[in-house]
């Protein structure tokens, strides 16, 4: 029954199919505004991230999620030993706490 009164409005008012592509023209323009607009670039920066975490090496400064600074004295899977502070304390996290490399273990001498 509905169906029948859909296209006698259509038949009756031939402008209704033109609002109707207006409709979904805008709707397709939002959705690449949102995919090219957020959620693309964040696929990019997660993409940074993972490849900065697969090129961590032994001797790279690293700062964590959480705050803290360590050298790596140990990779094995994903886990990553750290090296704190002047007494040397050991500390392992996991490789996706990583937040940056802080000083990475082929820098000039003066950054170190």
């Amino acid at each position: 029954m509905l169906f029948f009164l859909d296209e006698a409005a259509n038949a009756a008012n031939p402008a209704a199919g033109g609002q109707l592509w207006m409709t979904v023209g805008t709707l397709i323009i939002m959705v690449l505004f949102l995919y090219f607009g957020m959620i693309r670039p964040q696929k990019k920066q997660e993409k940074q991230i993972a490849d900065m975490r697969n090129n961590l090496h032994v001797g790279d400064e690293i700062c964590t999620n959480g705050g803290l600074i360590g050298r790596i004295v140990k990779i094995k899977d994903d886990i990553i030993t750290l090296e704190m502070g002047s007494d040397k304390t050991k500390l392992k996290i996991f490789k996706w706490a990583v937040r940056e490399v802080v000083v990475p273990v082929d820098a000039p001498e003066e950054e170190k």
